[in-house]
């Protein structure tokens, strides 16, 4: 990671901070239903969002607009540096991880590998044009989704788990250089507008 890298994941942390409650509060509702809207939505199995902090756009508008036969889950970080994922309902029981970060409090045997999503959210720091996009710089979704990448080498990548990055339009910046273990999101939903990446990576859905 370069110095650069870190002063632009500071800017940009800044600047989605800065957005005031009430823009928030419009976007989650704006951002729920681009989800719902995208061409690979399911209607069916386990889908995983995560606990918003720092400023994040907030899922809770999508998880309670899902189909009643999506599952919502949540990402738990896993000794082997990989995410494991948990159904979790408003209510359920809550344990902070080593980052602060709530996670379901299941035991192990209940957990899903990422193999087992239909789709996941998660969030970002920044995004481009192309879907590059800026993490925390922890690697724990490149990790947890490097299988894709040998999926996309046998040219059989279109398939689930659907990987949809959420965040604030303000979070978009320039060109960002991706690593060899970047793993490529399926789309970008943001308050005004949701950006395609497949055969076309310029495709965009109407704002």
């Amino acid at each position: 990671m370069t110095t650069d890298r870190n002063a632009l994941r500071r800017e940009l942390r800044a600047r989605r901070r800065a957005i005031s409650a009430p823009e928030r509060i419009a976007a989650a509702e704006v951002l729920a239903g681009r989800l719902l809207t995208l061409p690979f939505a399911p209607v069916s199995g386990y889908v995983a969002g995560y606990w918003a902090m720092d400023g994040e756009i907030a899922l809770h508008a999508w998880q309670l607009r899902l189909p009643p036969e999506c599952i919502y889950c949540l990402p738990l970080l896993h000794d082997d540096g990989r995410l494991r994922f948990a159904p979790w309902r408003p209510g359920d029981a809550l344990v902070s991880n080593r980052h602060g970060i709530p996670e379901p409090d299941i035991t192990p045997s209940s957990l899903l590998d990422a193999q087992q999503m239909a789709l996941v959210v998660l969030p970002l720091v920044g995004f481009d044009h192309t879907g590059h996009r800026l993490g925390m710089g922890g690697g724990w979704y490149d990790r947890s989704f490097a299988f894709r990448h040998e999926r996309a080498a046998q040219g059989r990548n279109a398939a689930p788990p659907w990987l949809v990055g959420a965040a604030f339009a303000a979070q978009q910046t320039d060109a960002l250089a991706p690593a060899d273990w970047d793993v490529a999101l399926d789309a970008v939903c943001h308050e005004r507008g949701t950006l395609l990446f497949g055969t076309n990576p310029q495709d965009t859905m109407p704002a």
